[in-house]
């Protein structure tokens, strides 16, 4: 009987500490979470990019670069041209997963100069990443391709751009990425 009370007060204690473990959380806590942020489209970019150049396979992928040719941003507060002469280095793996670190100059209709590194990765179900690293068009909508892109500018203008956080969107065509940025607010 007593072996019997034991298991007993056992399980008993045991589902009083699961139950203390799911409820929910103090009131305090909860207001001090906060709602969550939400993004707000920033503007679109538009860039030409010309065919990759593979170095080969290096000791962490596949390294390929793709320059960029140039292009056109697009928003409600930015407006500018991609300056040529950036490129993104790419390592590939070998299910086609891409490690993006892309780096480019943005110059505005004023004028301004706006440094870009955008960092990012892509990917889809193999057949579809070999499809689009040999340059054949395919639904965007199979891909995840997203970034994070850090901006650096002397334009007191911007520096919105400096002191915010963005996420980007991405589409890669044959000769053209487009990626729609979204700040964090």
């Amino acid at each position: 009987m007593l072996a019997m009370d034991y298991r007993v007060a056992s399980a008993w204690a045991a589902l009083t500490i699961a139950a203390s473990l799911v409820t929910e959380p103090p009131v305090q806590a909860q207001a001090a979470a906060g709602a969550a942020p939400t993004l707000v489209f920033a503007f679109e970019l538009r860039a030409q990019v010309a065919a990759p150049v593979v170095v080969g396979d290096v000791p962490h992928g596949l390294r390929r670069i793709v320059e960029i040719l140039g292009g056109t941003v697009r928003g409600p507060e930015l407006n500018a041209k991609v300056v040529p002469g950036g490129a993104d280095w790419q390592l590939i793996q070998p299910d086609g997963f891409s490690e993006l670190d892309t780096r480019y100059t943005l110059e505005t209709d004023q004028g301004e100069l706006v440094y870009v590194q955008n960092a990012g990765i892509r990917h889809a179900a193999p057949e579809v990443m070999q499809k689009l690293l040999a340059g054949e068009t395919v639904d965007p909508k199979l891909v995840y391709f997203r970034t994070v892109p850090k901006f650096e500018t002397a334009s007191p203008r911007l520096q919105w751009l400096a002191r915010s956080v963005f996420v980007g969107v991405g589409e890669r065509f044959p000769s053209e990425v487009v990626v729609r940025f979204y700040r964090l607010e």
